[in-house]
């Protein structure tokens, strides 16, 4: 009976923790991204619908398609890419959601280096 009770405590305490993983409503939309570049804080929007994502930063527009792999993971790549960096498809991974936000874990497919990031969608 000890050894049960022992069993079912982390169990408890997990359940009551467990984060949101909505993905399929943030397949579509308006979305708005910050990142810290060179010390500034810089906002990307961008739209998503099933297949294509156009992307709007610093002035610059960028379409991209997307190839999703299952409901919180798809493939971005640049339909107009402008240099060998651009060229390289995105993996993106939606590791949970909250409300209107979702954080991402992105990286260049075959690349281990993944960096994480939030994304807030601003319209349907």
């Amino acid at each position: 009976m000890r050894i049960l009770k022992f069993l079912l405590l982390p169990l408890l305490f997990s359940a009551c923790y467990s984060s949101e993983r909505d993905c399929e409503k943030f397949r579509t939309g308006t979305f708005e991204f910050d990142a810290l570049i060179n010390g500034e804080v810089v906002t990307t929007t961008f739209v998503r619908n099933d297949s294509i994502e156009i992307e709007t930063y610093n002035g610059k527009t960028d379409t991209a398609s997307i190839r999703w792999i299952n409901d919180c993971q798809y493939i971005l790549k640049s339909l107009n890419p402008e240099s060998m960096a651009e060229k390289k498809p995105i993996e993106m991974r939606i590791l949970y959601s909250d409300g209107n936000t979702y954080t991402f874990q992105y990286n260049i497919v075959g690349d281990t280096n993944t960096q994480q990031g939030t994304a807030t969608k601003i319209s349907d």
